[in-house]
Formats: C-alpha cells, structure tokens, sequence
C-alpha cells in the first residue's frame, strides 16, 4: 500500500526559516542532518518512493472552482495548520507499518507543535473494472515517458 505522509506548515516553515537563520529555533540546525539520515532510512528499507519539501505559501498560488469559474489566489495563504510543507510517498505492507516509520520520524519542525498525517491513497483496485484499466494506462503511460 501506498501512504502519503503531509507534514504540516507552521510559522516557521512559512516564513522560510532555515538552518542558521536569525530567529531560527534552537535544534534547527540539526533538522537537515536528522531528516537526511531519517529518509536515508526510509530508501535502504525500500519504503521512501518520493519526498520533497514545500516552498512558503508565499510563493504558491492556488486555483478555485466554483459555480462554473475558476480564479487564481496569490500566496501566502493565512491558516498555516492547513497548509503543507513539505511530504513523503511511501510503499508499506499496511498502516501499522506507516505508523512504526511515521514513530522513528524526527520533529520536522523543532521548537514548534509539528503534525504528520498519514492517508493511505487510493490503488486501482478500490475503483470500478473500467476506472481502473484507465488508471493502469495511464501508470503504464507515466512510466514508458521516465525510461
């Protein structure tokens, strides 16, 4: 099964702190180090597929639909717990699994509250015969282009 794991925003990670910034928060300069060797973990496991963190809010956009229309919004977006910062697409056998990595993760924003959240995504086989063969294409397709 495959869990997409969101860490959530916080002030920090959306005024772009970074390791060595003023007014970063003691232990952050450890962050990059602890995460590297945690996701060094993850891919000698064979567990990690992908995993990337988030700019700030502040350089993003988002696109509403509604009543027909669409229109854009300029970043920064004003509630940081519902924002993501960054994320990792892991390959477990269940979300006992997901759950014992998710335990060994360290803070991903010390000297803050931080939140991971674990959803397990949809596979091809939690939709109708015909939903699914389109999927499998299109997989298919995605991975034709990589090679």
């Amino acid at each position: 099964m495959r869990v997409m794991v969101i860490v959530k925003a916080t002030r920090n990670s959306e005024a772009g702190l970074m390791p060595g910034d003023p007014g970063a928060p003691a232990g952050y300069e450890k962050l990059l180090e602890q995460m590297g060797a945690f996701n060094e973990e993850l891919v000698k496991a064979g567990v990690m597929l992908a995993g990337e963190g988030l700019t700030p809010s502040a350089r993003g956009k988002r696109v509403v639909f509604a009543d027909g229309t669409r229109r854009t919004v300029d970043g920064p977006f004003a509630e940081t717990k519902e924002l993501v910062a960054g994320f990792w697409l892991w390959q477990v056998k269940d979300m006992d699994e997901a759950m014992a990595w998710a335990d060994r993760c360290p803070p991903p924003m010390p000297g803050e509250e931080s939140v991971i959240e674990l959803r397990p995504v949809y596979e091809s086989t939690d939709f109708p015969p015909d939903i699914a063969a389109h999927d499998e294409h299109l997989r298919a397709e995605l991975e034709r282009q990589r090679s």
